[in-house]
């Protein structure tokens, strides 16, 4: 399995709007609060810190512990520059650098098929979780998505997402077996985009799989892009997308 530069791709990583645009409140966090007094709330592969600077900024009257982690420097210093008041460390998903049952919360946002000893990464997530503890993972679901304008026009693509993404039924049953209650919902869509509103994003290659991609497929699928945009500004091709929120709570 390659293994993601993000040094190479943090700089430009927060010009993608939909980082943005699908940031909402954690309802599943909110649930949370309702029943405790206080939270210890950890982001696992925190990134640039999206998700802290919007939860924070909407439960700032919280009593909330906010702590984040990951494992790229470049992405942990931008990290650092977006949010205060929050425990930033830089370690691996496989290697928690916390105590056992040190929270309450922990929320995966697009990270966890980057994780190359999965099993292990959950091993740690139990151990540091406390006893009724939730696990959130947000993920694509790649599986019922083939038809995704990135691996439309960027096949290779899709080869290596195989080998970093597990299956729902897979990362239901770890789960399970770990001794966790799972729940895994999927959004799915299907639609007709214009290819010319995705040009950017494959211009720009903060996609992790493009940046995998060995550069001549890269740029054969990115001159495709572009010569149907040339050919036809309104071109338009059928696509589909698939969202999983995957809840786990320690038994």
């Amino acid at each position: 399995m390659k293994i993601t530069d993000f040094s190479k791709v943090a700089k430009q990583y927060d010009q993608n709007p939909f980082r943005l645009d699908e940031l909402d409140v954690d309802q599943d966090l909110m649930n949370l609060i309702s029943t405790n007094a206080e939270l210890n709330v950890l982001d696992l592969s925190c990134g640039t810190g999206l998700y802290l600077e919007k939860q924070m900024s909407l439960l700032q009257t919280e009593s909330i512990h906010w702590h984040g982690l990951d494992k790229s420097i470049d992405m942990l210093n931008q990290a650092q520059n977006r949010v205060s008041g929050v425990d930033l460390r830089l370690g691996s998903a496989e290697e928690l650098p916390y105590n056992h049952e040190s929270f309450d919360y922990i929320v995966n946002n697009y990270a966890f098929h980057h994780y190359c000893d999965k099993d292990k990464a959950l091993d740690e997530i139990e151990r540091v979780l406390k006893r009724f503890g939730i696990f959130k993972m947000h993920n694509i679901s790649i599986h019922d998505m083939k038809e995704w304008w990135v691996y439309h026009y960027f096949p290779e693509a899709f080869n290596e997402d195989l080998k970093r993404f597990w299956t729902q039924n897979h990362l239901f049953n770890m789960l399970e077996d770990k001794g966790f209650k799972v729940e895994i919902n999927t959004h799915y869509q299907m639609l007709k985009i214009k290819v010319k509103d995705y040009l950017f994003y494959a211009e720009n290659r903060d996609i992790s799989v493009l940046t995998l991609i060995h550069d001549e497929h890269y740029k054969k699928g990115l001159d495709r892009m572009r010569a149907d945009v040339i050919n036809n500004p309104e071109y338009e091709i059928v696509v589909n997308f698939a969202v999983m929120d995957c809840k786990a709570r320690k038994k």
